[in-house]
């Protein structure tokens, strides 16, 4: 017995020690999903993979079909053929498309066309530049084609349908019948254009050649419109112009009267999709630091109450509602461990099932760490969810390192995602703990939560980080002595400021295309709606005192004398979101001041890290700063 009893202790240390931990190598061999429909006959979900490779520094595309119940996928060589065009008009007599038109004179040669050798660039006005492309002079236009002409719906209009810069054919639908075109667009140029949200609804009529403003009421974003299957217009509307994390709201369009499904519900709409009944609304919403299903009624002009229902629950994303099949939703779902696969949930019975395996293989070989959802008590009383993410094998009776991780947007949900570059899975399997705070200004936890953050970059959201990683520091398992504060957008702006707050808590930290600089990032990013409403105004209004509250108490610059810890600080040169300027004159004050700093530019990268080869150096480099600093 004595003898069985070894053996089977020896073949469970073997076991044990043939476990693989995710590494960047690993991650970056994963395939990612994206969902393209179901088939027009309704028996199969279309999709493509793309993997990176990193000897090609590119992703490489496949497309698949699978059974909507399950089953084994199959390679597809074309798949427009498969799946219901939304771009066809009903009679099938019209394409609609966008194309890109020059409007504008911008380049000397447009203004000098014998000095064709010249290179200036002329603006009048902002919008010059946007996210990580300089303004030439050309705009997205909706176009409708058939086998005899071609009508641009927005003719001479310097305006931008798709929606730069991460607009897509979501942008503009046609009207059941197929008589109109709804399209999404902000019909402002210039500097009105940087400083405003005010997106709209606009209906174009293919017989008489006419556009008509359908949201010109609504002075906020009008986006995401679609047809419920009884033929009413609905659509995603955020009520205040220049706030982009307003609460979004689902409008329906009935008998004349604009009905707000979601108005006396306390969150924020990420995506919806109508019942085939046309008697519900089924979209996607972050809310505890997850993102979930939820359902509401749509009861048209009659007395019957809208209610808004939670579908799903768990330590999980829903990602992207696919579509239905019989009792089923099929969707996208992730977690902090495993990337986006497709799912279906029975909507009756309540159950999930998984339909696509595309990197079970690789998981299943892998240790995977452990994900907690811990409840800490923040400076003003109130209860905060923070997701502490354990090494994988984790014993509580070592100590480990350990991360604050601090999100960017201001207002981006921290939830149960799962990122190509922080990588929670990748940094638990180098032996790290992660503890990632929902801090004021994440939505998922009331509308009154998310907009805390707004003008008060500096103040709750701080205490918040700081009450999450002391309340996890109590613990036993963690090394107090090799804490870390790491984040990318507002996140770096985080770590910059941490870094003159702290008070010796962290050991080292790491910024990725963080503001530095409130007064210069006001004075040269893009989108001065953003600015204008965060920071409370310009940095020039003197009796503003929100304003200056955000450009002087709560500007990271001001705190730089109290600087004393190692930082890394990472950059893209084609970000103009966070410009690059940013990040020097954070590097530029740190190595004055004669503190241990690097600084890695990504010349041709912007506010993300995309290229394959580019990704696996920053996150060989990230990890190689931890291992020297902490």
């Amino acid at each position: 017995m004595k003898k069985i009893a070894l053996i089977l202790i020896s073949m469970t240390s073997l076991a044990a020690t043939a476990q693989e931990f995710m590494t960047p190598e690993i991650l970056w061999k994963l395939g990612r999903i994206s969902p393209l429909g179901i088939s027009k006959d309704g028996k199969n979900i279309i999709y493509k993979v793309s993997t990176p490779s990193i000897e090609e520094n590119k992703s490489n595309t496949e497309f698949f079909s699978i059974p909507v119940t399950g089953g084994k996928p199959t390679s597809l060589k074309e798949y427009e053929s498969l799946i219901k065009d939304k771009n066809k008009s009903k009679d099938d007599v019209w394409t609609l498309s966008n194309k890109e038109v020059k409007i504008n004179k911008i380049y000397g040669k447009d203004f000098y066309p014998k000095l064709d050798k010249s290179d200036v660039q002329i603006y009048n006005a902002l919008d010059y530049r946007h996210w990580d492309t300089y303004n030439d002079g050309h705009h997205n236009h909706v176009v409708i084609t058939n086998d005899k002409e071609e009508i641009d719906l927005m003719k001479d209009e310097p305006f931008d349908c798709p929606q730069k810069p991460f607009g897509g054919d979501e942008d503009y639908i046609w009207s059941p019948d197929g008589s109109k075109v709804i399209y999404v667009c902000k019909k402002k140029e210039g500097t009105a254009y940087a400083t405003s949200t005010n997106t709209d609804l606009y209906e174009f009529d293919v017989a008489t050649k006419t556009t008509k403003n359908l949201t010109r009421k609504n002075l906020g974003y009008d986006v995401a419109p679609q047809f419920s299957p009884n033929g009413d217009l609905s659509w995603l509307q955020m009520k205040r112009d220049g706030y982009e994390a307003d609460k979004n709201d689902i409008i329906v369009r009935h008998k004349g009267l604009d009905i707000n499904l979601t108005s006396n519900w306390d969150g924020t709409v990420d995506s919806f999709t109508w019942s085939t009944d046309g008697k519900k609304v089924y979209f996607l919403a972050p809310v505890d630091g997850t993102k979930q299903l939820f359902e509401v009624n749509f009861p048209g002009l009659t007395k019957i109450t809208v209610q808004v229902k939670q579908i799903t629950k768990g330590q999980f994303d829903v990602n992207q509602i696919i579509g239905f099949h019989e009792n089923t939703i099929l969707v996208t779902q992730s977690d902090m461990n495993h990337a986006n696969e497709i799912f279906s949930y029975d909507l009756k019975k309540n159950t999930w099932k998984q339909i696509t395996t595309v990197n079970t293989a690789i998981y299943s070989k892998l240790a995977l760490p452990k994900v907690e959802k811990r409840m800490v008590k923040t400076t003003d009383g109130k209860d905060m969810l923070v997701w502490v993410i354990l090494p994988p094998n984790f014993d509580a009776k070592k100590k480990y390192p350990t991360l604050l991780y601090c999100q960017g947007g201001p207002q981006g949900a921290l939830s149960q995602f799962y990122s190509f570059r922080w990588n929670f899975q990748v940094m638990a399997s180098q032996g790290y703990i992660v503890v990632a705070p929902n801090r004021r200004g994440m939505p998922g936890h009331g509308v009154d939560w998310n907009e805390q953050i707004s003008k008060d970059w500096g103040g709750q959201a701080m205490d918040d980080y700081l009450s999450a990683i002391d309340d996890v520091a109590k613990e036993n398992y963690v090394d107090k002595t090799r804490l870390g504060a790491v984040g990318a957008s507002y996140g770096g702006y985080s770590v910059f400021y941490l870094a003159g707050i702290h008070k010796k808590r962290f050991k080292t930290f790491i910024a990725h295309a963080g503001i530095f600089n409130t007064q210069s990032m006001y004075g040269t990013t893009e989108e001065v709606f953003f600015t204008n409403w965060d920071m409370g105004g310009a940095y020039w209004e003197n009796e503003n005192e929100l304003a200056q509250k955000s450009y002087n108490q709560f500007n990271p610059i001001t705190l730089v004398n109290n600087w004393n810890t190692p930082i890394f600080i990472i950059q893209g040169a084609k970000d103009y979101r966070v410009p690059m300027g940013q990040s020097q004159e954070a590097f530029q004050a740190a190595q004055l001041k004669g503190i241990k700093s690097r600084f890695m530019l990504f010349p041709e990268e912007n506010h993300w890290i995309l290229k394959p080869q580019n990704g696996l150096v920053w996150q060989n480099e990230f990890f190689k700063w931890l291992k020297e600093t902490l």
